[in-house]
């Protein structure tokens, strides 16, 4: 039956895997989504204060045409950072793209990153010319796997969504026929993800199997412009939630970037209100590539990118509500 997968996790797709690491005195952390070879990558930027690494090199003209890791990390432009440590760890294990197959000639690990601005949370971030982001993403490299901790967590410790704790989430979702989609997302929105007045999460339609508390929307919720419990006075910069999508079906990297843009509408599900001119909206789309993509391509991508939007906005939700049931 369709549903979601046996951890409900970016993992139930197979091939990848997930590694973090948190700094609980600077209240900041990194996520590494790592393929267990390289796969087909693209990338959607929707909100007007991003901050990321490698991501032009994704587009499907470009000669890249697959990655080697993807990190998510706090730190605003600082945990860019993170992004260096995991393609020099990679690249002195000779994984990357290969100009020239040669021994004595450095391979070039393809890691693109995101980063969401955590740095007004009341950790201490005196830390002078060693910024602690390469030494979490050595860590979390080192801790890959398929079993990982949501809420406070990873690139979502110390994130916050709206004027409540923000977190680390995922969900994942398996279709009758085989194909599994998973989303794992750090959220740090401008945005809130709680209907105005209720404990209901606006993504609480997508909800599957109570994973989130199974609070419903109130009958005829509508509240126009009230936000709710929004960033009442956001800085630009100062927001933005970044995700992954992966899924096992194989994608070209145009399908991948189409998916990639379908994948945003999650957010608009589950953050009110989404991609903003503080936010910087950025979502991943992984391809492993082990299912064949049923024809007609074109019917299955529209299928996938529907269902990445989904799983994204469940994968909010339940970071949220995680984080929030943490204290």
């Amino acid at each position: 039956m369709a549903g979601p997968g046996k951890r409900n996790l970016i993992t139930d797709v197979a091939g990848v895997k997930i590694g973090q690491a948190e700094d609980a005195a600077v209240r900041t952390g990194v996520t590494v989504i790592l393929p267990d070879d390289r796969a087909v990558c693209a990338v959607d930027v929707r909100g007007g204060g991003p901050g990321t690494r490698e991501t032009d090199a994704l587009a499907p003209h470009t000669l890249v045409d697959a990655v080697d890791a993807v990190v998510l990390s706090g730190g605003s432009s600082w945990g860019l950072a993170a992004g260096d440590a995991v393609a020099a760890a990679l690249g002195a294990k000779r994984r990357g793209y290969v100009v020239f197959d040669d021994p004595s000639i450095p391979v070039s690990p393809v890691v693109p990153a995101a980063i969401l601005y955590d740095l007004n949370n009341g950790g201490s971030k005196a830390w002078g010319e060693d910024p602690p982001y390469r030494t979490l993403a050595r860590s979390a490299l080192d801790q890959v796997g398929e079993d990982f901790v949501l809420g406070r967590a990873g690139a979502g410790y110390g994130a916050r969504a709206g004027a409540v704790t923000g977190g680390l989430g995922s969900a994942s979702y398996v279709t009758a026929d085989g194909i599994t989609v998973g989303a794992i997302v750090a959220v740090n929105s401008f945005g809130s993800v709680l209907v105005p007045g209720t404990e209901a999460y606006w993504a609480s339609p997508f909800e599957l199997n109570g994973e989130f508390g199974g609070q419903a929307i109130p009958a005829g919720a509508a509240p126009g412009e009230d936000w709710g419990a929004a960033k009442i006075n956001p800085g630009a910069g100062q927001n933005t939630t970044i995700a992954c999508i992966a899924t096992d079906a194989a994608l070209t990297p145009a399908q991948a970037q189409r998916i990639a843009v379908m994948a945003q509408g999650g957010l608009a599900r589950a953050i009110r209100p989404s991609h903003t001119p503080f936010d910087g909206d950025t979502v991943f789309v992984m391809s492993t590539g082990r299912v064949l993509l049923p024809e007609p391509a074109a019917l299955s991508v529209s299928r996938l990118g529907s269902l990445a939007a989904d799983t994204l906005a469940r994968a909010i939700a339940r970071g949220v509500y995680e984080a929030r049931k943490a204290g």
